[in-house]
């Protein structure tokens, strides 16, 4: 029996390479000084929604919210087999909360339509809040299983999977439609594919193609810039190759729940930590060595 299968997936920041650049002065993440990477965890949900697919038949669909670079997410969802691939940006989504975001997914969702399963990694590495999926599924009204990491299998309506649950594991069973949230335990992710790669490496969004338009048309019209946008758009869209746009009116959103407007959330205090002594120290992989580390860490305070 085929499945109709939506996978939610995120750029974010690789927060393994933190520099000093790394938070602004009013404590928000600077972006632009951090390499984007696709969220670990996500993609492993998107490795179980396409063994699924492998397995059972059926379409999976990668969805991604966020500025015009997360295309290159979707690029990479392609590259691995998914079927289908949807940005949904849109400037008034800037600043959503866990508690926005997963209202604007939720519309996103609706707005495709038929849906078996929809698939999210645990966490964001930019957040650690893992609450995006757990709330797509209550404002979906479906059930939901986290802390996926192995699927037993399906059959008809019914899912049966393990789930983690810390110092252990239980096998549970769902009802389809269904929302799971994936660890990366579950699998190990496949690489692109080359010939796939091949296919799909010039596949591009509508805002792509506009910002590479204004880099080089500038000397001509606005008029004559968005001719060529939608000649160049029509001819990837014929060719399979054009990623789907969508903003915040194509999901029908109520906008004073999108963006700053909906995001509820308040920070109490961002507080940093700035590192002040300079050079290392070397510790021989002795007893004394040992001794005379825990004796330092004590002193400073770091223990005891």
């Amino acid at each position: 029996m085929p499945y109709d299968i939506v996978v939610c997936v995120k750029q974010v920041p690789d927060t393994a390479n933190i520099t000093a650049q790394a938070m602004k002065e009013d404590g928000t993440i600077n972006r632009s000084a951090l390499p984007a990477i696709f969220n670990p965890e996500d993609l492993h949900a998107l490795e179980l929604g396409l063994e699924i697919r492998d397995r059972y038949g059926g379409r999976v669909t990668a969805l991604s919210m966020g500025p015009p670079k997360a295309a290159e997410v979707l690029r990479d969802c392609l590259y691995r087999g998914a079927d289908r691939t949807i940005l949904l940006t849109d400037r008034r989504a800037a600043a959503s909360d866990t508690l926005a975001t997963s209202y604007i997914l939720s519309q996103a969702i609706r707005t495709i339509g038929r849906y078996d399963l929809v698939l999210c990694g645990r966490q964001a590495i930019d957040g650690d809040t893992a609450q995006v999926g757990p709330q797509c599924a209550e404002k979906l009204g479906i059930p939901q299983i986290t802390y996926v990491e192995q699927l037993i299998g399906i059959d008809g309506r019914t899912v049966r999977v393990r789930r983690n649950v810390g110092r252990g594991w239980e096998v549970v069973e769902g009802r389809l439609p269904l929302l799971m949230t994936v660890i990366d335990t579950a699998n190990k992710p496949r690489p692109p594919s080359a010939k796939r790669m091949m296919r799909y490496k010039r596949a591009r969004a509508e805002a792509e193609l506009a910002a590479q338009a204004r880099q080089s048309l500038r000397d001509v019209s606005a008029e004559q810039r968005q001719a060529e946008l939608k000649r160049q758009a029509e001819a990837l869209r014929s060719q399979g190759l054009l990623i789907e746009q969508w903003d915040l009116d194509d999901i029908d959103a109520d906008l004073s729940r999108c963006g700053l407007a909906g995001s509820p959330t308040k920070v109490f205090r961002v507080q940093g930590i700035v590192l002040t002594k300079e050079g290392y120290t070397q510790i021989p992989p002795t007893e004394e060595g040992i001794r005379r580390l825990i004796h330092e860490l004590v002193v400073d305070r770091t223990l005891g």
